[in-house]
């Protein structure tokens, strides 16, 4: 008599950039396990993330009503149970995906959960002069929750999501793709995160005046438009698509991207999964926390003078600022980010 199906639910509820991480994981998961099933458990707005990938369902979580309070988490939990999950991997660790996995437990469930080395990551940005080294990245973290699932995955075989077809709207917008293509997306949710933007000013320019490229900004909400639209002003090969495109389309672009230019934030993991090369700027944070895009060398990573600001890094999310940190970022010359882009256009 033959096996059942393994099912596994991977848990990961939010941010953007956390829920793209998880993508590089998944796709090697599949590739060298073929025989199981997945089902991404995860907000409806996260689910064109993992359209097109064979073998993977998604589940949307509705958090401020169906799935709301201990009631909702247990509804929650018997319609997986309903679909034959049969393996739970909790890539968030919070409350709700611990209350999750436990139930499944107690049901005599096979369940994991990714340890984030919380006080590795606090001694990392302890607010002192200190000697840094590189953490265990997100990705091997996840990677040993499969393991521990019996599921063994070696990250050296990298996969990738396939680029897209570019969609007739973008076409519309900014014609074909006779030029190479730079996306930048110059905003984080926090400011010790984000790059001045006179500074980006100063790189949007310098990229502009290259007539074999296109160079499209992307951002959300009125805000972010509005700045873009500031930056792209009387740039003719530089497009604000901000607001313009659902994220279904925007993935899309940055899949055919030939290099992307992000803070800390999700948009660098949106374009990692799909093998592009991505430059990241990091303020407060450091890719030494092991959130650095997924196969990206270190060389990509430009980080802010540790010399001048020998503090950093002074947070893991950006969320907390320390006094007279607040220019760290400057000490990235838009030259420096205009070599490199040069370089991976190369």
């Amino acid at each position: 008599m033959s096996n059942p199906i393994k099912h596994i639910a991977v848990i990961r509820l939010s941010a953007m950039g956390d829920v793209a991480m998880t993508v590089p994981i998944i796709l090697a998961l599949i590739k060298q396990y073929p025989e199981i099933k997945v089902t991404v458990v995860s907000r409806i707005f996260f689910k064109p993330i993992f359209y097109n990938i064979p073998n993977v369902d998604f589940f949307s979580v509705h958090v401020h009503h169906k799935h709301k309070g201990l009631l909702g988490l247990f509804r929650l939990y018997k319609e997986l149970k309903a679909i034959g999950v049969t393996d739970i991997a909790d890539l968030h660790n919070v409350l709700r995906s611990k209350i999750i996995r436990t139930l499944f437990l107690l049901s005599g469930k096979k369940t994991a959960f990714t340890d984030k080395g919380r006080a590795d990551k606090k001694t990392l940005t302890e607010n002192k002069s200190k000697q840094i080294q590189p953490l265990k990245t997100m990705f091997e973290r996840h990677a040993e929750t499969f393991q521990r699932l019996g599921y063994a995955i070696n990250l050296k075989k990298t996969s990738f999501m396939q680029k897209e077809d570019i969609p007739d709207t973008i076409i519309e917008l900014i014609g074909g793709k006779q030029e190479q293509w730079i996306g930048i997306a110059p905003f984080a949710h926090y400011s010790t995160k984000t790059y001045p933007l006179d500074l980006m000013q100063h790189v949007i320019e310098k990229l502009s005046q290259k007539t074999t490229t296109k160079i499209l900004l992307l951002g959300g909400g009125k805000y972010e438009k509005e700045k873009l639209n500031i930056l792209a002003e009387g740039l003719s090969n530089v497009y604000n698509l901000a607001g313009i495109i659902s994220f279904e389309k925007e993935l899309h672009l940055i899949s055919n991207l030939d290099v992307m230019v992000s803070m800390d934030s999700g948009n660098a993991h949106l374009a990692a999964m799909y093998g592009v090369k991505t430059i990241t700027l990091w303020g407060a944070t450091h890719p030494f926390a092991g959130f650095a895009p997924f196969n990206q060398p270190i060389e990509n990573c430009l980080v802010s003078d540790r010399e001048k600001y020998p503090f950093l890094p002074t947070s893991i999310y950006g969320n907390k600022k320390v006094k007279g940190y607040e220019d760290a970022m400057r000490t990235i010359s838009p030259e420096s980010i205009v070599s490199l882009v040069d370089k991976n256009l190369k």
